[in-house]
């Protein structure tokens, strides 16, 4: 092994030992802290990039989403244009978040 190799090795043994471990949360409270994030990005996407080109049925429907702390089966469809847009820029800052995909209220049957 060359000696950057070992050096390498070394700091990531050293990384690795020094991380704290790994706890279980509960699920209900990680659930409430998945649901307070998609909350808080929500409302950065729509101080950022406003409400225009979505739809009063697709607010309410999104808004009562997190109101019933993102629970349920999805059900929301976003149609083609901007809600679309907002639909996939939720789903990138939930992932971004720690969040699966299969946390977030888009389905379009």
């Amino acid at each position: 092994m060359t000696a950057p190799a070992r050096c390498l090795l070394a700091a990531l043994l050293l990384a690795a030992s020094a991380a704290p471990p790994a706890v279980a949360q509960d699920p209900a409270a990680f659930a409430a802290e998945k649901c307070s994030r998609y909350r808080q990005a929500t409302a950065d996407a729509l101080r950022r990039w406003g409400s225009e080109g979505l739809s009063a049925e697709f607010l309410a429907a999104h808004a009562a989403f997190i109101d019933g702390g993102c629970q349920g089966p999805p059900s929301i469809c976003p149609r083609p244009g901007r809600e679309t847009d907002f639909a996939n820029a939720m789903t990138v800052r939930a992932m971004n978040a720690g969040m699966a995909s299969t946390f977030l209220p888009w389905a379009c049957r």
